[in-house]
Parts: structure tokens; C-alpha cells; sequence
């Protein structure tokens, strides 16, 4: 594969995507090592791009770098993701409350409407409707209008992504998840945050079981 014509940061961006994606999707696991000169042939690239591409992906919680082994997709233990969920829970509660004090955006409602359709269509694809998903709950995230909440939020980004992947795995457990997508928004739609509350809650109460139960 040729990358000559990057620049060594748009490369080093382009590299950590697709390392991005193989952890994601499960090509890569927890443990497996991440190889320097096996990337930097793959680019066409010398090592200095690829050093790069792990320290962003270090940044975004990925990757960590073990003595005398290197750079290593990160794994999580049973706690570490239980907080991850718990977190996400707080912020995207906390989330509501704003909402209920500014109200809705009728724009963002819309996108979700979108999201919910293009979630139904994707069911098949535990990999894209995971991705749906992230986006579906940003958007909670983001109509409450808080950038300290916003940026807390995406801290968890792509390892709860990575995490909720194998939540979804299975098309009953996905059908379920769609259930209670549509159940949140017609809440956000009719302002009944409270119940919006309850039902965020039994998506994480499903999301969480699988980790409790060491999946």
C-alpha cells in the first residue's frame, strides 16, 4: 500500500483509523501486539508515522505501551468497564436534566430519527449498528448543550464503542436495543425526561450484563 503523498501527521492519523477499526471490529484483541515495522511496510512509511499513530491511539485509551513488550491493544478489566458504562449513564442522566431545563432541539430530534431508521436498517451488522448506537446517545449528549458534559463524554468514545460491540452481538439482543431507542426518543419527543431517565437506565442494566456475566 502507497501513502507516499501524506504528510507524516495526516498518515500517522490515517494509520491509527484503520488500527482503530480492527480493534473495533475485533480483528485485533486485548493483549494482541501492535508490530512497528509490520505497519510501516504495510504503509509504505518509515517508523516515525507509525510511532505517531500509537501515541494517538495511547491518547484515545486503545493502546498502552508495556516494557519490553511495546505498544499493545489495551484490555479492560471486569471493573474498568463497569465504570466505563457507569460513567456513561451519569453523564448522558445528567445530560437529561439540562435538556429538561432548555428543552429539545427539534434539529437534533431529527438526526435521531434518522439514526433510529438507519439502526433498524444496519441490524444485521453488529459492527455499524454499534457505531449508529455511539452516535444516537452523543446526541443526547449534545442536546444538552454543555461542552463540560460534552467532553467528558468523549473521553469514553471509542472504548465503550469497542466495549458495546459484543453487547451487540446477536440479532435478538439488538432488536431489544432498538426497542428502547425508540421508547427514549418518543420520551425526548413528549418531554417526559423522567421516564426518558428510566429507560436509559434498562439499556444500561442490558449492556452491563454481558460484562457481569464475562462475555
Amino acid at each position: 500500500m502507497e501513502h507516499k503523498l501524506f504528510d507524516n501527521n495526516s498518515l500517522s492519523r490515517l494509520i491509527a483509523e484503520q488500527i482503530t477499526e480492527e480493534i473495533i471490529t475485533g480483528k485485533l484483541n486485548p493483549g494482541d501486539k501492535l508490530v512497528e515495522t509490520n505497519y510501516a511496510e504495510e504503509f509504505g512509511t518509515s517508523r516515525a508515522p507509525i510511532r505517531e499513530a500509537f501515541y494517538l491511539l495511547a491518547i484515545d485509551g486503545l493502546v498502552e505501551r508495556i516494557p519490553r513488550k511495546g505498544s499493545v491493544v489495551k484490555g479492560y478489566s471486569e471493573q474498568d468497564k463497569i465504570d466505563l458504562l457507569e460513567i456513561r449513564l451519569f453523564l448522558e442522566t445528567l445530560a437529561l436534566d439540562r435538556i429538561a431545563i432548555i428543552g429539545p432541539s427539534e434539529a437534533i430530534l431529527k438526526r435521531m430519527d434518522e439514526l433510529q431508521e438507519q439502526m433498524t436498517n444496519v441490524k444485521g451488522d453488529s459492527t455499524e449498528y454499534t457505531r449508529l448506537n455511539q452516535k444516537f446517545h452523543l446526541a443526547i449528549i449534545e442536546m444538552s448543550n454543555s461542552e463540560i458534559i460534552r467532553m467528558m463524554y468523549s473521553r469514553l468514545g471509542l472504548p465503550l464503542r469497542s466495549l458495546q460491540r459484543i453487547t451487540f452481538e446477536g440479532e435478538a439482543n439488538i432488536e431489544k436495543s432498538l426497542q428502547e431507542h425508540q421508547e427514549i426518543l418518543s420520551c425526548l419527543k413528549n418531554g417526559d425526561y423522567q421516564e426518558a431517565k428510566q429507560m436509559l437506565i434498562k439499556n444500561h442494566q442490558n449492556i452491563l450484563k454481558p460484562v457481569q456475566d464475562g462475555r
